[in-house]
């Protein structure tokens, strides 16, 4: 039961003598039964005497009105303790209500009802007496207790001086109420009649409704007149203020114009004339584009038409900010020596030639045509292997600025091409503010982080991103924000990925990718050397002669406490070894004899190795082959366990593997099955086992089908009974027929091979070409055999038929 409109409430004056024509009369006690049908209401409270609109919509409650109209008209209305509840039962409703009469009733098409309603008494529910239809209750008729002492007089002209000031600073109240409250005489009708029309909470409205002493109701009632004129004179307050500030807006307008007025007369200078002709004269000098120029003075002239006090002048003024400033013809001078480049290069980071080489080539160009477009290169690679700091190296050998723009989560098609003017606080995008920022139109710009570029209902940036990185579009590259062409072709961009997938593919096909494979344990150690160690050594203020770190540590830390395809987590760790041993020298006090940290210091610095060297284990049991996968962040060496049961024929795949990992499963199980007698399978009834395939590891999500090989080679050792060498590891994909196919991310799989000391390789005979890439000292270590036929396989990665562990 709510009430459709709060703007309805007035108290019925009484008419003993009939002088209040028109108001009914007040309803004898005698006349209202004690057993009333009871309805529930959702956001009012009915005080005696008030008269209000109410809107009925559930059947239940209609028809509690139907059945009071028909009847006396009488019934209780009550609080919900619980306003969402559309049939409150009794436990939802507080203990005291009001008596009312039923004055009108409208029904509508929408099956609503509508009545007029008058409080007649305050009641107590002592008990419910039905449930259905609806609610009825015996009640209590609750007498008014009051008195003409002195304090109540006080109280009551207090309550008549508190609310007269909340008239005052509300003229939302109607003037009915107002003359209501002047006529008003008697305590319990006037303390009524306030309760009604303050802006109270409904908690307090039927505690001031239960309580029928006079004088304890008006004593509750006048701290919270109080607040209520604490909180109106405040509002109003703010309200004069408002008014206040526009009116000195507007004053503070006409006295500019008054004193501009008086300095024309007078022949001086307008500040805001000074700063339109310092404007004037920058857009003439500026090296602008002809286009730049003409808009730049068109909006000049829009802004010498403005008032300064116009909130768009504060607009036009920036956005001829950012035309005047951005870098339209001032460019760099190219360093073209490639010796030097060469070395500046190879200074800055160690490896990385194929990078190397393609900046290189890049600089013979321009020193062979000086006008030539940039290259968009993406660098894609694990983390921690150097992409991002490769983009100021690359700056620094080409003799030109960097700015690095980190792409990471952006969502918002306006961080690349920026915000229409019409918008509050618009802005030009990331690459435009970049330009402005170097003060130049051909830097160096990494957009870091490519592949994590999210989209969403504000667009997607990597749509806004094809024009950026098409070098046959971006030299007429326009931003939302400047609405011109700005040529971008003699810019660097280089794009850095952990892995191309989630690149855009329209995106992708723009870009010349690089791809950096992990660094070997000799590459790390050499990065160590040269770079690692002078950095933390000169950040903590130690010179090489007082501490050093030799080759046999640096290896000792490479390969038992750290396990990545970069050096972050290496860094990391000589950073703590070197801060330890600062500790020490400055402990023992002498800064000049040399500490030489040996590789069983290791252990006291950092604690119990964290990866031993023996990390493939020695394979013992049937069905486990050792496998290789490839991640975001490098290459990986996993292990699939199978083992067989008696059952019913059932494959079991567990280790959260995913659908492509499932079906290459099934697949070599199918092989399997179909080549028993030619791969020497013995007699197994397949019917009555069951086959369980697990990869450890379960947390972790697992796809593809270069693990095709390797499922297939721990079945073969349940179902021959022969145990897979230790040493072996291997990657392929399984075809139906037993061919092996050729699978991605070699490179990064032979490395992980290698950091885990694996000696043998499995490889498609189809990557061989991949074999060619790999670093010439991992060659050297491990053996590879590439495979055409999983019967090939199965010849190098089993041991001969011999005794083995159950």
């Amino acid at each position: 039961m709510t009430s459709p409109d709060k703007e309805f409430i007035h108290i019925l004056e009484s008419s003993s003598d009939g002088s209040g024509e028109g108001v009914p009369a007040r309803v004898s006690a005698t006349l209202i039964p004690s057993v009333l049908p009871i309805l529930g209401l959702s956001d009012v409270v009915l005080f005696p005497g008030m008269v209000a609109p109410l809107l009925v919509e559930t059947p239940q409650s209609i028809r509690l009105i139907d059945d009071v109209v028909a009847g006396d008209r009488f019934l209780g209305l009550v609080l919900q303790r619980r306003p969402e509840v559309d049939d409150p039962k009794a436990e939802d409703l507080w203990e005291h209500g009001c008596a009312a009469r039923v004055v009108k009733m409208l029904k509508f098409p929408n099956n609503t009802v509508r009545v007029l309603v008058e409080g007649l008494r305050r009641i107590a529910i002592r008990e419910f007496v039905s449930e259905s239809p609806y609610l009825s209750a015996r009640i209590e008729l609750l007498k008014e207790l009051s008195n003409g002492s002195t304090k109540m007089t006080a109280l009551v002209r207090n309550a008549r001086a508190q609310f007269q000031e909340i008239m005052e600073l509300s003229p939302a109240l109607s003037d009915q109420v107002k003359i209501s409250a002047l006529n008003t005489e008697q305590p319990a009708k006037l303390a009524d009649l306030i309760a009604a029309n303050v802006n109270l909470s409904l908690e307090d409205r039927q505690h001031l409704l239960e309580e029928n002493s006079v004088k304890e109701r008006l004593t509750r009632l006048l701290p919270l007149l109080s607040k209520e004129v604490e909180v109106l004179t405040l509002g109003s307050k703010i309200q004069k203020e408002v008014v206040s500030s526009m009116s000195k807006s507007q004053r503070d307008f006409f006295l500019r114009e008054q004193i501009r007025a008086i300095q024309r007369e007078l022949g001086e200078n307008d500040p805001n004339a000074v700063e339109l002709n310092a404007l004037k004269e920058q857009i003439e000098k500026k090296p602008l584009s002809i286009e730049a120029r003409s808009v730049a003075q068109r909006e000049l002239e829009r802004l010498t038409r403005m008032p300064l006090a116009s909130a768009e002048y504060t607009v036009s003024r920036n956005y001829l900010d950012w035309l005047l400033h951005l870098p339209w013809a001032n460019a760099t001078e190219d360093s073209l020596d490639l010796e030097d480049a060469a070395r500046v290069l190879d200074s800055e980071h160690f490896g990385l030639s194929q990078v190397k080489d393609r900046l290189l080539e890049f600089l013979t160009l321009i020193k062979l045509k000086r006008k030539l477009k940039g290259p968009i290169l993406c660098i894609v690679g694990p983390p921690g292997v150097g992409k991002t700091s490769l983009g100021q190296s690359v700056a620094h050998a080409l003799g030109r600025r960097f700015a690095r723009i980190s792409l990471g989560g952006i969502r918002d098609e306006a961080e690349i091409r920026g915000h229409r003017r019409t918008y509050v606080g618009a802005m030009p995008g990331r690459v435009i503010q970049s330009l402005r920022r170097v003060e130049s139109n051909n830097p160096v710009i990494l957009l870091d982080e490519l592949d994590k570029v999210g989209s969403d209902f504000r667009g997607d940036p990597a749509a806004a991103l094809l024009e950026v990185l098409d070098p046959q579009q971006n030299s007429f590259f326009t931003d939302h924000y400047l609405d011109l062409p700005f040529d971008l072709s003699r810019v660097l961009f280089i794009t850095t990925a952990n892995w191309l997938d989630p690149i855009h593919p329209a995106l992708r096909d723009r870009l010349e990718v690089i791809e950096i494979p992990s660094y070997t344990a000799t590459e790390k150690l050499q990065i160590a050397k040269r770079h690692l160690v002078p950095r933390q050594l000169e950040e903590l203020g130690l010179k090489r002669k007082v501490l050093r770190l030799p080759d046999s540590t640096l290896r000792h830390l490479i390969e038992n406490y750290t396990r990545e395809p970069g050096v972050r987590q290496l860094d990391r760790e000589i950073a703590t070894v070197i801060r330890k041993s600062a500790r020490a020298i400055v402990t023992r006090r002498s800064l000049e004899r040399l500490l030489i940290v040996q590789p069983d210091h290791l252990k006291q610095h950092l604690g119990p190795e964290r990866f031993p060297s023996e990390t493939t284990e020695s394979i013992a049991d049937l069905g486990i082959a050792i496998g290789l996968g490839w991640t975001p962040a490098g290459g990986e060496v996993l292990l699939v366990e199978a083992s067989q049961m008696p059952g019913t024929g059932q494959l079991l795949l567990t280790g959260s593997l995913g659908d492509v990992m499932k079906e290459s499963a099934q697949t070599a199980l199918s092989y399997l099955r179909s080549q028993v007698r030619r791969l020497k399978i013995g007699e197994t009834e397949f019917d009555k086992i069951d086959i369980h395939i697990h990869v450890p590891s379960g947390a972790v999500p697992k796809d593809g089908p270069s693990a095709g090989i390797t499922i297939a080679t721990s079945l073969a050792s349940i179902l021959t009974r022969r145990r897979v060498r230790s040493d072996v590891a291997m990657t392929g994909e399984i075809s139906l027929r037993g061919r092996i196919l050729p699978v991605g991310g070699v490179k990064e799989k032979v490395l992980a091979a290698a950091r885990a000391k694996i000696k043998k390789i499995i490889l498609p005979e189809r990557n061989r070409n991949d074999w060619a890439e790999i670093p010439a000292e991992v060659r050297q270590k491990i053996k590879v055999h590439f495979v055409d036929q999983i019967a090939d396989v199965l010849r190098v990665a089993l041991h001969p038929k011999t005794a083995c562990k159950s």
